[in-house]
C-alpha cells in the first residue's frame, strides 16, 4: 500500500514539473515581443498593449494568457495545498494569481492605454467596454495575488537557509525596490513596459520556486513512504 501511494504520488509531481514548465514558458511570451522589429513603438508600451484585437498576434498572445494560467493551475494543484506545512495561504495565493492570469488572456484591452491618450482618458472616465476593465481588474489580482503569496512564504521561511528561503528574501528585498519605480512608471506614463518586464522575470522566479518547494517536500515524503513499504529480509535459522 505505501508503495502505491508513493507511486501515485511520483506521479503528480511528474504532472506538477511538467505542467508548471509549460505554464511558465506560455507565461513568458512576453520575452519574444521586442525581438520583432516595430512590434513595440515604445519601452513605455505596456505588454498587455500588444493584445489588443487587431494588433499582429494579439490573438496568439491572448491564448498563452489563458493557456499559462490553466497550466500553473494543474500545477499547482498537482503540487498540493499542503505539500509544505503552513504553505496552505501560499498556495491559494498562487492558485488566484493563475486564475487572474487567465482572466486577463480572455478579456483583452480593447485599447492601448500604454501609448493612446484618448484610450488612457476614456478609461478613467469609465466609457470603455467592460472588457477593458475586466482585463485591468485581473492584472491588479495578479499583482496582489503573487505578492501576498511572497510576504507568506517569506515570513514562513525567515531566517533559514535553504535555497528557496534564501529567494523568497531576495525576491522581497527587489520588490521593495521595483514597487515604487513601478508606481512612478505608472504615474508619469513612462518606462512601463520596462518595469513590467521586471515583474514578469519576479513572478516567474516565485512561481518557479514555489513548484520546486513543493515538489521537493513531496519527493521526500513519496521517498520515505517507498522506504517504509520495504520489508526487511528475516534472518535464516
Amino acid at each position: 500500500m505505501p508503495a502505491t501511494a508513493s507511486r501515485g504520488l511520483l506521479a503528480r509531481l511528474t504532472v506538477a514539473w511538467i505542467f508548471g514548465i509549460a505554464g511558465l514558458l506560455a507565461y513568458n511570451w512576453w520575452v519574444l515581443a521586442p525581438l520583432k522589429p516595430g512590434l513595440m513603438t515604445s519601452p513605455s508600451e505596456l505588454f498587455s498593449n500588444l493584445e489588443v484585437n487587431g494588433q499582429p498576434y494579439a490573438t496568439v498572445m491572448q491564448h498563452l494568457d489563458l493557456l499559462s494560467g490553466l497550466l500553473l493551475l494543474v500545477a499547482f494543484t498537482a503540487a498540493g495545498s499542503g505539500s509544505i506545512l503552513g504553505g496552505r495561504r501560499e498556495w491559494l495565493a498562487m492558485m488566484v494569481f493563475a486564475v487572474a492570469g487567465s482572466l486577463g488572456g480572455l478579456f483583452p484591452e480593447v485599447c492601448a492605454d500604454g501609448i493612446n491618450a484618448r484610450c488612457r482618458s476614456l478609461e478613467w472616465r469609465f466609457q470603455l467596454p467592460v472588457s477593458q476593465y475586466v482585463h485591468d481588474a485581473a492584472g491588479i489580482v495578479e499583482f496582489g495575488a503573487i505578492t501576498v503569496a511572497l510576504l507568506l512564504a517569506f515570513r514562513r521561511t525567515r531566517g533559514g537557509q535553504a535555497r528557496t528561503a534564501r529567494i523568497y528574501r531576495n525576491l522581497v528585498r527587489a520588490a521593495l525596490v521595483a514597487y515604487p519605480l513601478l508606481g512612478l512608471a505608472y504615474l508619469v506614463n513612462r518606462l512601463g513596459g520596462v518595469m513590467e518586464a521586471v515583474f514578469f522575470v519576479g513572478f516567474t522566479v516565485m512561481a518557479a520556486t514555489q513548484i520546486i518547494e513543493r515538489t521537493e517536500v513531496a519527493g521526500r515524503r513519496a521517498a520515505r513512504q517507498a522506504a517504509s513499504g520495504i520489508r526487511t529480509p528475516r534472518r535464516a535459522g
